[in-house]
């Protein structure tokens, strides 16, 4: 005897409960890499503040390495901080709009499962395609 299928609704309220899951793990793997980019950046312009005014100082551009002068560098990393502390608030944000999505993802197949009733129909607004 084989086991009852699924519901297709159901199927695809779980295939969208699924997808929110991987939207959420790769935004917050995207944060975790910012934040080692970060704390990498940070670390380079802690070095450059060692080095004397004078003394020759690099950038790496590719696989050669440049020569440049310290305040260029430490401006161009500063600036790089600044991007990834707004790109790290933007992702914040998205990660946080995807919680309350899978919590409401959650708790409408749970109720649909609890009822054993196909969801009601959608509202003429819940189309995000429109």
């Amino acid at each position: 005897m084989s086991a009852p299928q699924m519901p297709p609704w159901l199927q695809e309220q779980i295939g969208k409960l699924q997808q929110s899951q991987q939207n959420l793990q790769s935004i917050m793997t995207q944060r975790q890499h910012l934040e080692m980019e970060k704390a990498e950046t940070e670390k380079a312009i802690d070095e450059l503040k060692k080095v004397a005014d004078g003394d020759s100082v690099f950038k790496q551009a590719g696989t050669v390495l440049i020569k440049s002068d310290k305040k260029t560098l430490v401006d161009e990393l500063e600036e790089k901080i600044e991007l990834a502390k707004t790109r790290s608030t933007v992702l914040e944000k998205q990660e946080v709009r995807v919680k309350e999505t899978l919590k409401e993802q959650e708790a409408k197949i749970t109720e649909m499962m609890k009822s054993g009733n196909a969801p009601p129909p959608p509202a003429a607004d819940d189309n995000p395609r429109k």
